[in-house]
Formats: structure tokens, sequence, C-alpha cells
């Protein structure tokens, strides 16, 4: 009797097992169906309004198309990593513009939390309540940080999606035009489709002060569709990354070196009167460790 009960255990904890390298084996499926060449179209329009001043102007409905490559950069068993590549431009004529990279660990633990005006709080969290869990690392162009944040793949009903919750600095096409507010709360869902994938958002305005209570300024939707199309379309975007990505390799290193201080990171918004992006993004004269690191350094508090 004894041992049909041990039996039964070791069952019981060979089928979980395989259920849960199942799930993963589907989860990274659907991380990597995001590579490839796409048509993308980028919408966005504020949905509801809450400024008590009567002259606040929302900000305008966006509508974009563009065509973007998702390089996969890598893929191990806990880690994926994928690159976006925007290709802007006639066919005849196409630039390349390094556009935002996405990371995902699995069963991560450290984070690192947006707070407000260049500021990030590092926090780590118990393993109990990441399991099974993909954290998705989010950066800017530059491969500085965005947001992050962790939550489950589901798998259900012919649908494979992953939806979280983190707060984010202001993205560049507000920016550029804004400064009544200095915190994005998103709420990003990544759903993947029979022709591509969707990334939809449901994101607040917010503005945060130290000691005071957060203000909602207004709410945002955003709903960017990726169609799958022939990867012949994007080969200037692979030319681009087969003649670049050594110097960007150097880059990912510098700044995994940063996050690695396990501690809370605050980021200066100009060096010299110069944005870091504008200095990274040079591939003239940004292209080693010994040109990238002392400038990334710089914007490091």
């Amino acid at each position: 009797m004894k041992q049909l009960i041990l039996l039964s255990v070791f069952s019981a904890a060979f089928i979980m097992n395989v259920n849960a390298q199942n799930k993963k084996a589907q989860d990274q499926k659907a991380i990597k169906d995001m590579c490839g060449c796409y048509d993308v179209t980028f919408k966005f329009a504020e949905t509801f309004q809450y400024a008590k001043d009567s002259t606040y102007l929302p900000s305008p409905t966006k509508h974009d198309k563009a065509m973007e490559w998702v390089e996969l950069l890598e893929d191990e068993n806990n880690k994926i990593v994928l690159q976006h590549l925007l290709i802007v431009g006639p066919p005849q004529n196409q630039m390349i513009v390094k556009h935002w990279r996405q990371d995902w660990e699995f069963e991560n633990t450290k984070l690192y939390q947006y707070d407000h005006d260049n500021k990030w709080k590092f926090v780590s969290l118990p393993k109990e309540q990441v399991k099974g869990q993909w954290t998705q690392r989010v950066f800017q162009v530059d491969d500085s940080p965005r947001y992050e944040g962790s939550a489950t793949w589901v798998h259900v009903d012919g649908k494979s999606y992953w939806e979280n919750t983190s707060d984010a600095p202001l993205p560049r096409r507000e920016e550029t035009v804004r400064s009544d507010y200095n915190v994005t709360g998103r709420t990003n869902r990544h759903e993947i489709t029979a022709n591509g994938w969707i990334h939809d958002q449901d994101n607040t305005k917010l503005i945060r002060e130290d000691g005071k209570s957060d203000v909602i300024m207004a709410e945002e939707k955003g709903h960017n569709t990726y169609v799958k199309v022939d990867d012949s379309k994007c080969k200037a975007a692979q030319d681009y990354w087969k003649e670049n990505d050594e110097k960007w390799a150097v880059v990912r290193q510098k700044w995994d070196e940063v996050f690695a201080r396990d501690k809370d990171l605050v980021l200066e918004e100009k060096v010299d009167n110069k944005v870091l992006f504008k200095y990274i993004m040079d591939d003239e004269n940004y292209k080693t460790s010994a040109q990238i690191n002392p400038v990334i350094d710089a914007f490091v508090k």
C-alpha cells in the first residue's frame, strides 16, 4: 500500500513537471512568434480626460504606418531577446532606425520599476510570486531602461497572450510635446494572431510628485498591429543589423553591468546639453567600448 502511495505521488509529480515543460515551450514559441518582418500600424487616442484645467487640450489622435523587422538576438532556455528595427522611407531610399528592444526572462526575481523623473527602483520579488511567469523588459532606442513587469503567458481558446501593468516614462511621441504629466501607467497586452501579433495598450497619464498621491490626468488607448509579410521586404534592416550588431552588443554589455549593481538607478536627462540617444545613435563616432562606456557612465548618477 505504501509503495502504491509513493508511486502515485511520483507519477503526479512527473505529470506536473511534464505539463510545466510543455507550458514553457508554448510560452517560448509565442515570444519567438513576434520575430520577422511586419507591416505595422500604430494607433493612439485619448479616451478620457480628468484635468481640472479648463484649457486642457488632449493629445491628437495618432495613426501611423511603418515596416519593422524584429530580430531574434538571444534564444536561451530562460531568456529570449528581440530587437525591433524600424524601416522608414521609400523602397529605393530606405533608412533604418534602431527601435525598441524587448527581453523576456523566465521566473525572474529582479526588477527595475520606474518611479518618475528618470528614476528606477530596484525590487527583488519572492520566487513563489514569479513561478511560471515571464518578465518582459523594454528598452529605449539607446538601450537604456523603459519599463518591465512579470506575468504569465496565457494559452486558452486558441489564443496566446501576456498582459501586465507597470509604470514607464513618457513615450517619445508625448515626451517632445507634453510636460504636464511625468509618468505613463501602462497596461500592455501582447497577443499572437494567425497573421502576426497585436500590441494593445491601456495607458494612464499620471502626475507623480514625491510625498503626494498620483493624479490621473487622462487615459489613452493604443492599438498596434503587426501583420507578417515576407522576410525579403525587410532586407535593408537585416543588412543594417549585420553591419552594426557588434556595436550594439557593446552597448548592451555596458548596460548589463549597470543593472547588475542591483540598486536604484537615476539617469541624467542631458549631458553637455545632449540626450543619451543622440550620442549612442551616432554610428560613426560611437562604436567601441572605449567610446561608448564613458558616455553611459556620464548619464548614470
